[in-house]
């Protein structure tokens, strides 16, 4: 689909118009055809929905935004849901069927509005327990079963100690672990460029000695794309799928038209309604404390987002964006390769952290590249 902005107009923006104001973030049409293009009360709505959505707050329906618009419309037991391979079933359907699954005991997976293999074998066992037809497919048979068992409780975290029992069992040893990382850009889209300093040649680089860092303790280190080529996100997210990551860590630099923004952010799988990738957010935690303590750059938090990168991978993913090139300051750090250096132990230290689930931790910023070392040698002498 084409890109839609103010001053647009069409089938298109009358069909965004529709879906806003099904939403309520619009006046309902009056019928005198006032209001039919892609005006300033457009732009601010789609603003408010994506920041409702945990999108990029930028008032511009692009194929994202399209996709979480169409996905809002729709309500459990209005269509049959399935898990369709070659076309996912996406939509907010969906992600209710996931969270009644799961405040039932059935492990759907992380509630990410897509229903996949896992959704579908949780919605199976369901179907099973509750006599109804086993098919995976959840109809007006199954929505009606659903709505007959609501849980007296709801909310919380239903995936929490699910995910904490699968890095439990996982160990605390790095070796064996399969981590994707993701730099972003390449290819014909170098990403920000700022005085001849290029996003996606800097993070290629910092991908390639996080590769060599985690190599040496063991990991298998995947990058997921080529340095001449620039996969989507969702082909990005499919590629750690298909390889069985146990995490996905995605590597960006940030841009500003303010050239006094600066700083690292990272950012995890959740959303507004406080759905998340609890693993996400607590690897997102430490790779952003320990980037601040050693790099020294502003601490601009972790932040709950939607994007596909982050949406769609099954293991828990993280993307870091890391300092602004269109701040001096970071963009002189960044092309240094020293300091990518600092960046990349700190990213693994993280990791370690995440594993280490406590035990023998060691306060941020003080734990090193030998320390994680010895602690792996260790092991393989037990």
């Amino acid at each position: 689909m084409r890109v839609l902005r103010r001053g647009d107009g069409g089938p298109a923006v009358a069909e965004v118009r529709s879906t806003l104001a099904a939403l309520g973030l619009l006046p309902q049409p009056n019928g005198n055809g006032a209001g039919d293009g892609y005006d300033e009360a457009v732009e601010q709505a789609v603003r408010a929905f994506q920041q409702q959505r945990g999108l990029i707050t930028d008032g511009v329906v692009g194929p994202t935004t399209y996709r979480a618009l169409r996905d809002a419309t729709y309500q459990l037991g209005a269509r049959p849901l399935a898990y369709l391979v070659s076309a996912p079933v996406s939509g907010d359907d969906v992600l209710h069927l996931q969270v009644r699954l799961l405040e039932l005991g059935y492990d759907a997976g992380r509630p990410n509005g897509v229903f996949g293999p896992q959704t579908e074998l949780a919605l199976r066992s369901f179907q099973r327990d509750w006599g109804i037809t086993v098919d995976g497919i959840c109809g007006a048979e199954t929505v009606r079963a659903l709505r007959q068992l609501s849980p007296r409780a709801s909310g919380g975290r239903p995936v929490l100690l699910r995910e904490q029992e699968v890095v439990r069992r996982a160990g605390p040893r790095l070796r064996g672990k399969r981590i994707v990382i993701d730099p972003g850009h390449g290819g014909p889209d170098p990403g920000v460029a700022v005085a001849g300093v290029y996003e996606a040649e800097l993070v290629w680089d910092l991908a390639r000695r996080l590769e060599g860092r985690m190599m040496a303790t063991g990991m298998e280190a995947l990058l997921s794309r080529g340095r001449d080529t620039n996969p989507d996100e969702a082909h990005r997210a499919h590629f750690a799928n298909d390889e069985g990551a146990d995490l996905f860590l995605s590597l960006h630099c940030d841009a500003n038209a303010s050239p006094l923004a600066a700083g690292v952010a990272s950012f995890h799988f959740g959303t507004v309604h406080g759905t998340t990738s609890t693993l996400g957010e607590t690897l997102a935690g430490f790779i952003q404390r320990e980037l601040a303590v050693r790099t020294g750059l502003q601490d601009c938090r972790t932040h709950p987002k939607t994007w596909d990168i982050l949406r769609l991978t099954r293991c828990p993913a993280v993307r870091v964006e890391i300092g602004y090139l269109t701040n001096a300051g970071d963009r002189e750090r960044l092309a240094d390769a020293a300091f990518r250096d600092v960046v990349a132990e700190g990213i693994l230290i993280a990791v370690k952290r995440l594993y280490l689930l406590g035990v023998g931790d060691q306060p941020t910023g003080t734990f090193t590249f030998a320390d994680v070392l010895a602690h792996e040698l260790v092991g393989k002498a037990e």
